[in-house]
């Protein structure tokens, strides 16, 4: 068991003008299961590469722990061979029957080993790499969103391998995923960092009651202060009033006014000039305890959506549908039934492999060359449909020129990505530099921007922070548009499906 040990650490990247982290100092302990929570852009992944002195720094990271990472850079060399044989190109010193030890504990058989490492899906491809992860001893692992394209399956084996870990610290916004697995939790905060004993849940609650506490001292505090204000204007007007009559007096109507009797006043107005004074001070002290209350609070902005409605009721009727690639001998999936209403939001679940993203693909093209279809798959005619594709790779190019190919109001668009709290500096950026998360953050605003009868939406969380899932739920619910969503975030799932289709 071993301390990292963070002090006054300040880092930003070449050509920014704003801090990532800024005399950030704190201690997390080796042998914890780290969860790591933050908003899209705050600095996680960048933190993790500062753990493995990618980038320059100033303050200090100390630490007699060595640190391994999640997900390993591959060549292209390496999709071409068996994973057998660049192992040790993927973690020094690694021992072929160490990792044929936790691909059992991952429910894999050993010969995907043995397989060109291209023809292996996204969650075999997962599961090898958690295998060298963990095949050595003594390293603090830094995994980096290991459930990102996994269907429910793999995701469940996962879990449970991660839950039985220790050592690591787990960037995730699945919140399913970090309560399982993590006893600690290390939050990038708007404004601080704080490390916290628990799970996401845990800190949650948490973090509901501080904000409550927070909003009711902050509201105590602007009472104060407009008390404070109304007194202050008070003996202020009172003093002007006196200051008034120090000089010059009816000796008839005051008759018992002589000129000594201007000292007089002068002391008293003195005495009431202080006493502003005084409450002015409060005032500026109430005001110092108020800033800061919210800093760290989350309150999202409530997003919109525009749905059209459909003069029919029902949209889409899928009757002992199938679909068969034209290269291919067996179908994709085949015996499909269900119709989706106006006002449902379904979700298609399977293992991947099994469709989902074919059906999709199906209804969204009106000419299914690729396909042999058998059954009927119905949709309703001029049915407008905003899509959200679970490749982010075509994102190219300014906000600019992607508002003015889609025939979107740039204004809106960059309003709504505040919204998802996207910094205004990544607007004069390509698309290309984003993050993962950030590219979605833009798919998922064209698509709230455009008015539709039916959002299709295939795996629009990966990569999005807790936070702005959150705000999409809440969206949803509040407005009920008619869906057709891929997305294995269970949490997700059970507040937005109103109905799930087993493929």
């Amino acid at each position: 068991m071993a301390q990292i040990n963070v002090t006054n650490l300040t880092f930003h990247y070449d050509g920014s003008f704003d801090n990532i982290f800024e005399d950030v100092s704190f201690s997390i302990d080796t042998n914890w299961k780290l969860g790591f929570i933050g908003r899209n852009g705050k600095g996680k992944s960048t933190f993790l590469n500062l753990l493995l002195g990618k980038y320059e720094y100033q303050g200090s990271i100390t630490t007699s722990t060595v640190f391994d990472y999640f997900p390993y850079q591959l060549a292209d060399t390496h999709l071409e061979e068996c994973a057998a044989d660049f192992l040790e190109d993927l973690k020094a010193n690694c021992e072929l029957w160490r990792v044929l030890c936790e691909l059992d504990k991952l429910d894999v058989d050993a010969e995907v080993l043995y397989r060109p490492f291209k023809t292996l899906s996204h969650g075999e491809r997962t599961k090898v790499m958690l295998a060298v992860l963990f095949s050595g001893e003594n390293d603090f692992l830094l995994i980096d969103e290991p459930t990102n394209h996994l269907d429910m399956d793999s995701r469940e084996v996962v879990k449970k391998y991660l839950s039985e870990k220790k050592g690591f610290i787990l960037v995730s916004h699945d919140r399913d995923l970090l309560d399982a697995c993590t006893d600690h939790v290390l939050v990038l905060n708007r404004c601080s960092i704080e490390v916290q004993a628990g799970n996401f849940t845990s800190w949650w609650e948490n973090k509901a009651k501080k904000d409550a506490f927070s909003i009711a001292e902050n509201e105590k505090h602007k009472k104060e202060i407009g008390k404070l204000k109304k007194a202050a204007d008070q003996v202020r007007q009172w003093a002007d009033k006196n200051e008034s009559t120090k000089i010059g007096f009816d000796p008839i109507k005051e008759h018992d006014r002589c000129l000594s009797t201007r000292s007089y006043i002068g002391a008293k107005t003195k005495k009431m000039q202080s006493r502003v004074t005084q409450l002015e001070n409060r005032i500026d002290r109430e005001i110092e305890e108020k800033e800061g209350l919210l800093q760290d609070i989350e309150t999202p902005v409530d997003l919109k959506i525009m749905p059209l409605q459909h003069y029919k009721k029902t949209l889409i009727s899928v009757y002992d549908y199938g679909l068969r690639y034209v290269d291919a001998t067996e179908p994709v999936f085949e015996k499909l039934r269900f119709e989706l209403m106006q006002g449902e939001r379904i979700f298609l679940n399977g293992n991947n492999g099994c469709g989902k993203s074919s059906l999709i693909k199906a209804i969204l093209s009106s000419e299914n060359s690729r396909f042999i279809e058998s059954g009927s798959l119905t949709i309703v005619p001029n049915l407008k449909i905003s899509y959200i594709n679970q490749d982010t790779s075509f994102l190219k190019g300014s906000i600019k020129d992607f508002c003015k190919k889609r025939d979107l109001d740039e204004s809106l668009f960059c309003a709504i990505l505040r919204q998802l709290d996207m910094e205004r500096v990544q607007f004069v950026k390509n698309m290309e530099d984003y993050s993962e998360g950030q590219k979605k953050k833009v798919l998922i605003a064209a698509s709230l921007l455009t008015s539709a009868h039916l959002y299709i939406w295939d795996e629009p969380l990966n990569y999005i922070d807790v936070f702005s899932r959150m705000q999409i739920e809440k969206l949803l619910l509040k407005f009920n548009p008619t869906m057709l969503i891929v997305e294995h975030d269970v949490r997700f799932r059970e507040k937005i499906a109103t109905k799930v289709i087993d493929m």
